[in-house]
C-alpha cells in the first residue's frame, strides 16, 4: 500500500477521532469543581467520578479509555461520566476520602454515599461495570487512531518520502512512560491529520529491534523527527505535553495548528504577498485589474502550501472585484458564523483560511 493511500484511511478514521475526543474532552466526561459537584452527582441520574491529578501517570494512562467511556455514555441521561482535578479542587477530594489518583467512584442516583471502584482501568471494565450498577445495557465506542503504525514493511516507504515530514516515536509495548504518552501522541496525530505533508507514526521498538539499532534506540519512548530536507533523522528533545508537540511541528513544518487542530489566526497567509495586496485595495476600480495581474505573477511564483493560499488570495481580490467594497467584511462575518456552526474539520479549514486571508483585504 502506498503511503498516499495510508494516508488517506488514516484522515477519514482520525476525522472521527477528532470529533469524539474533542467532544469527550468537552461534554462526555464532564469536569467537575467545587462549585458544581454538588448540582451534578447526587441528583437524578447516576455517576462515575475520577478523582485524578494532573501530574498522576496512572491517571494519564487512564485518560484515553475514560474518555472513550465517556463518549460511550454522552446519550445516557440516566449517567454521568465525570471528573475531578484534586490539585484544584481538594476539599472534594478530601471529603470523599481519596488519598491517591486515579480514585475511581460511583454514586447511585440521589446518593451521596459511594462506591470506589477495584476493577480494571479499561474502557471495556468500565462500561461492564456502570452497565451493571446502572441496569443500563451500553456498548464500548470505537476509537479509530490517527497515528500511522509503522513495521519493517512500510518504515520506508512512509518515513522516508522526501515530500513529508514525518515525527516516529519508537516504543515498547511494556514501557510505563510510552504507555503515559499514548493519548497525548494520539491528539497530536488527530491535531495535524488535514496537513497532508505532515505524518504522526510510531513503531513497536520491541518488535522491530532492526529499526532500533539502525537510528540509534535505546531507550523508551525514542523520538526522532524526519524532515523533508533530512532523512537521516532528529533527535525530538523537547516536551511531551500536547502544547510542546504541536510547537515544534508548527515551527519545523511551517503549519498554523492549535491542540484541537484548528487553524490559527496565522494560517494561510502569504507575507510575500502583503505589499501588493495593499496596493490593490486602496486602487481604484479602473487601477485594481492591474494590480491584479501583478499579483497573479507574483502568485505564479509559489510553491507548496504557499501556492495554494495564494491561489485562494486570488479568488477573494477577484470577488472584491466584482462585488464591490464591502465584498470582504461581508464575507467575513458570513464565515464566522459558519465556523460558529457545527461543521466538520475539512470545512472548518477552508472556511478558516478564507476568512484569515480576507483580513489582509479588510
Amino acid at each position: 500500500m502506498r503511503s498516499s493511500g495510508i494516508r488517506m484511511m488514516v484522515g477519514v478514521a482520525a476525522i472521527g477521532l477528532m470529533m469524539l475526543l474533542s467532544s469527550a474532552s468537552a461534554d462526555d466526561v464532564v469536569a467537575l469543581t467545587e462549585a458544581t459537584f454538588g448540582n451534578e452527582v447526587g441528583k437524578d441520574r447516576a455517576a462515575l467520578v475520577e478523582f485524578y491529578a494532573p501530574w498522576c501517570g496512572h491517571c494519564k494512562r487512564l485518560a484515553p479509555e475514560y474518555e472513550q467511556l465517556g463518549a460511550s455514555f454522552k446519550k445516557v441521561k440516566s449517567v454521568l461520566i465525570a471528573k475531578v482535578d484534586c490539585d484544584e479542587h481538594k476539599s472534594v477530594c478530601s471529603k470523599y476520602g481519596v488519598s491517591g489518583y486515579p480514585t475511581i467512584q460511583w454514586f447511585p442516583k440521589g446518593s451521596l454515599e459511594p462506591k470506589k471502584y477495584e476493577g480494571a482501568r479499561t474502557a471495556e471494565a468500565l462500561t461492564a461495570f456502570v452497565n451493571t450498577e446502572s441496569g443500563t445495557n451500553v456498548k464500548i465506542a470505537s476509537v479509530p487512531s490517527s497515528v500511522v503504525v509503522l513495521s519493517s514493511d512500510n518504515f520506508n516507504e512512509v518515513v522516508l518520502d522526501e515530500t513529508k515530514d514525518v515525527l516516529v516515536e519508537f516504543y515498547a509495548p511494556w514501557c510505563g512512560h510510552c504507555k503515559a504518552l499514548a493519548p497525548i501522541y494520539e491528539k497530536v496525530a488527530a491535531a495535524f491529520n488535514l496537513d497532508e505533508e505532515v505524518v504522526i507514526a510510531n513503531v513497536d521498538a520491541d518488535k522491530y529491534k532492526d529499526l532500533a539499532e539502525k537510528y540509534g534506540v535505546t531507550g523508551y519512548p525514542t523520538l526522532k523527527f524526519f524532515p523533508k530536507s533530512n532523512k537521516a533523522g532528529e533527535d525530538y528533545s523537547g516536551g511531551r505535553e500536547l502544547g510542546d508537540f504541536v510547537a515544534f511541528i508548527n515551527e519545523k513544518c511551517g503549519t498554523y495548528r492549535d491542540g484541537k487542530g484548528q487553524l490559527t489566526s496565522k494560517a494561510g497567509i502569504v507575507a510575500s504577498l502583503d505589499d501588493l495586496v495593499k496596493e490593490f485595495v486602496s486602487a481604484d476600480d479602473n487601477e485594481k485589474k492591474a494590480v491584479y495581474s501583478r499579483l497573479e505573477e507574483e502568485v505564479k511564483k509559489l510553491k507548496g502550501s504557499a501556492a495554494r493560499h495564494g491561489n485562494i488570495y486570488l479568488k477573494l481580490a477577484k470577488k472584491g472585484m466584482e462585488k464591490g467594497a464591502d465584498y470582504a467584511k461581508n464575507e467575513i462575518q458570513r464565515l464566522e458564523r459558519m465556523l460558529e456552526k457545527s461543521i466538520s474539520p475539512a470545512k472548518a479549514d477552508e472556511f478558516t483560511l478564507k476568512k484569515n486571508i480576507l483580513s489582509i483585504f479588510g
